[in-house]
């Protein structure tokens, strides 16, 4: 019967949103081309819609897939505000992988990851997304002291803020020692929770102050050694009522993405205070909880103009304001402080070019440039192709999100070297 309601709902949707699948080898970020993509409404997998295949990046070409008026998703509402997609995919020498609930919401373009695993036998892989937060149940968050106490003998305590390459999901509540954990990239999991925690649809202003609050209690979470000081060796859960909604194998929307890699290393802090804030928030419509930030009320916010300082403010107070990590993990060389562009020579130039070419032997639309230090129309196209391939604004200059997306791709690409 669910199944019959799902497909009725979604046989006459009226608005359109867009998706792009990037596929990937479980190994690493070895892209897989000629993938085979079949999309079907969830609910009625063997009825194909549209079939996709990758190219030499690992992805297929955008598709606009039908999806809920505008309205259900910017203002709370009964109906489902997404429709919901299952992607069958198969590849050469991989196990085939099914995904269940891929979420398409209205005007915005959806990124669906998907991993492969090399073939090994008759193996088949099929993930189920759960319910967005926003409307499906579950359990309120526990409130906690947004300032942990800190200096307790035996305790471990960062000396500085600093924003880790990977934080360990323990996909349940913190007790469940059923429950797997994941390692997951800083900016995944943290584009991962805002997409699972908000919608795509909000406004700017509301998007960033979320993504700012979810990033702020995760680096609370780092800088304290919460669970392992617990005895845990995971650094944070994917319970609502401890911490985020975290989903393995969710999609992303694009516009959120950009958002986090411009933010990441942002979080919230309160004069003389040096440890991240514990923002904790609620949906602020089936869940009330003064003092804390309202989801749904964010959003109206952001409609009536407010800033996103502005917004957490309104919720945290006057004295809540934006701080900067003092330290990346992971990377191998830190952002130069201004963009790269045609014209510009030097050091920074140099690992920009170096980098470009590892990546390019990965992804072979790059073309490769020489590595002469100098910012020239090669090098610029490079960058440009890049930008393309990796969901980035298509400018040829180097600025802060790029350079980042450049060292986390260049990371990734060589270790799968390492590894083979």
């Amino acid at each position: 019967m669910q199944n019959l309601k799902l497909k009725a709902m979604q046989s006459d949707l009226p608005d359109y949103g867009k998706l792009q699948i990037h596929i990937t080898s479980a190994r690493g970020a070895q892209p897989i081309p000629g993938a085979k993509v079949a999309i079907s409404y969830t609910g009625e997998p063997d009825q194909t819609m549209e079939e996709l295949t990758t190219n030499s990046s690992g992805q297929t070409d955008e598709v606009e897939l039908a999806a809920p008026p505008l309205e259900y998703s910017v203002e709370p509402s009964e109906p489902q505000p997404y429709s919901e997609y299952t992607l069958s995919v198969t590849a050469p020498g991989y196990e085939p992988v099914e995904i269940a609930g891929t979420e398409i919401l209205p005007e915005v373009t959806a990124i669906q990851e998907i991993r492969m695993q090399p073939r090994q036998g008759e193996e088949y892989e099929r993930y189920v997304i759960g319910a967005h937060t926003l409307f499906g149940n579950y359990p309120p968050k526990i409130a906690e002291a947004e300032i942990k106490p800190v200096g307790e003998s035996g305790e471990i305590v960062l000396s500085r803020v600093v924003v880790p390459e990977y934080v360990i999901v323990h996909d349940g509540a913190p007790s469940d020692s059923s429950a797997s954990d994941y390692w997951v990239r800083y900016r995944d999991y943290i584009k991962n929770v805002a997409c699972s925690e908000i919608y795509a649809t909000w406004t700017d202003a509301a998007i960033r102050a979320n993504v700012l609050a979810i990033m702020s209690f995760t680096l609370n979470r780092v800088y304290t050694e919460w669970y392992r000081n617990k005895g845990y060796d995971f650094t944070i859960t994917s319970s609502t009522a401890f911490d985020h909604k975290w989903i393995h194998n969710r999609n992303i929307f694009e516009n959120i993405s950009l958002i986090v890699d411009e933010l990441f290393a942002d979080y919230l802090s309160r004069p003389n205070v040096k440890q991240p804030i514990l923002t904790q928030y609620c949906d602020g419509r089936r869940v009330s909880c003064p003092n804390w930030m309202s989801q749904w009320g964010s959003q109206s916010l952001g409609e009536q103009g407010y800033t996103a300082i502005e917004i957490l403010r309104n919720y945290y107070g006057e004295s809540m304001y934006i701080n900067t990590a003092e330290e990346i993990s992971g990377i191998p060389y830190s952002w130069p402080g201004y963009e790269l562009t045609e014209g510009a020579s030097g050091q920074k130039v140099l690992q920009l070019q170096e980098q470009l070419n590892r990546i390019a032997r990965n992804y072979p639309a790059i073309p490769t440039v020489s590595e002469d230090g100098i910012y020239g129309p090669a090098t610029a196209e490079s960058v440009r192709t890049f930008q393309s391939i990796f969901g980035l604004p298509q400018t040829g200059v180097v600025d802060y999100r790029t350079w980042y997306k450049i060292s986390e791709i260049y990371v990734g690409v060589s270790r799968i070297a390492e590894l083979n």
